[in-house]
């Protein structure tokens, strides 16, 4: 048994019973739907085996609605193990363009972000590159950048925080700096945080990056690890992103989710998140409305 989670655009609630008598009709095999808030998400269990497939089917029922599908097996749908990237995931920005912003280089350095994210360029030098670009720049700008510029992701302290309220171990693993996954994640409300550290000299940058570098082969490494640590089986984890450098993680949790990602990463996920809040990882866990930690 397939179950589809289908979750509104973040703020609008498109999932109503005249939309889900019409997929259960229009979506073979279909076994049964079920409301898990109101208008805002629901369920659709179907007898089949084939996720891409259920999941197609879906979209072109739904006629482009922006509304998110997640297809995954129902028994297994519930995870205990957690890890998302944070830039351009859990928050809105890239923090080293927003360093670079100090400097003037923030269009210079997002070009190269940019291409770093797609894939079209390796993470590691392409990090030393921008980061040689920052030397000089006061580690004191880092508490105004994070005050002023950055902005926390919709549903990701929901989500975090449901998680852990119902025993699962969550960690923000990023290709960032240390300087800001440890106030943004205590912010959030995360277990744990890996990423990069800044090297710096009487509080000014040095231009340097301490090794080793926190890329795609750490951020994977860190969920084999934690699943190790845990005792979990493969299935029960969770991971989310958008660019090149979460590839493997998402490829080895039990459900890869691309958020607002990169064209490569969301034809290679398991599943995407085109519209909707971070929210939509608690239902597709099949976390109801009223079972969410909003405080």
């Amino acid at each position: 048994m397939l179950v589809a989670t289908l979750v509104s655009a973040h703020g609008q609630a498109l999932v109503g019973e005249a939309l889900l008598a019409r997929l259960a009709r229009a979506v073979p095999g279909t076994a049964r739907t079920a409301v898990l808030d109101g208008a805002v998400a629901a369920d659709l269990f179907a007898d089949a085996a084939d996720a891409r497939k259920l999941e197609a089917e879906i979209r072109a029922a739904l006629e482009g609605a922006a509304i998110d599908v997640i297809v995954q097996p129902a028994a297994t749908r519930r995870k205990a193990l957690f890890l998302a990237d944070m830039d351009s995931t859990m928050i809105g920005q890239e923090c080293i363009d927003e360093l670079a912003a100090v400097v003037g280089l923030k269009e210079h350095v997002a070009a190269i972000t940019e291409r770093a994210m797609r894939g079209e360029i390796e993470f590691e030098p392409a990090l030393r590159e921008r980061v040689a670009l920052l030397k000089g720049v006061s580690l004191s700008v880092v508490d105004e950048i994070i005050r002023d510029r950055i902005t926390l992701t919709p549903g990701g302290r929901e989500l975090v925080r449901t998680m852990r309220a119902n025993g699962a171990y969550t960690a923000l693993v990023s290709g960032g700096f240390t300087v800001f996954t440890g106030p943004i994640s205590a912010t959030i409300g995360f277990d744990e945080h890996r990423s990069n550290t800044l090297l710096a000299d009487a509080g000014i940058l040095t231009g340097k990056v301490a090794d080793p570098i926190l890329g795609k082969q750490a951020k994977l490494d860190a969920l084999v690890g934690l699943r190790a640590r845990f005792g979990l089986a493969p299935e029960t984890t969770l991971a989310v992103g958008d660019g090149a450098n979460d590839l493997a993680m998402l490829g080895e949790a039990g459900l890869g989710v691309a958020f607002r990602a990169k064209p490569a990463v969301a034809a290679a996920a398991d599943a995407r998140l085109d519209h909707a809040d971070l929210t939509a990882l608690l239902y597709a866990q099949g976390y109801t409305g009223d079972q969410i930690v909003r405080s």
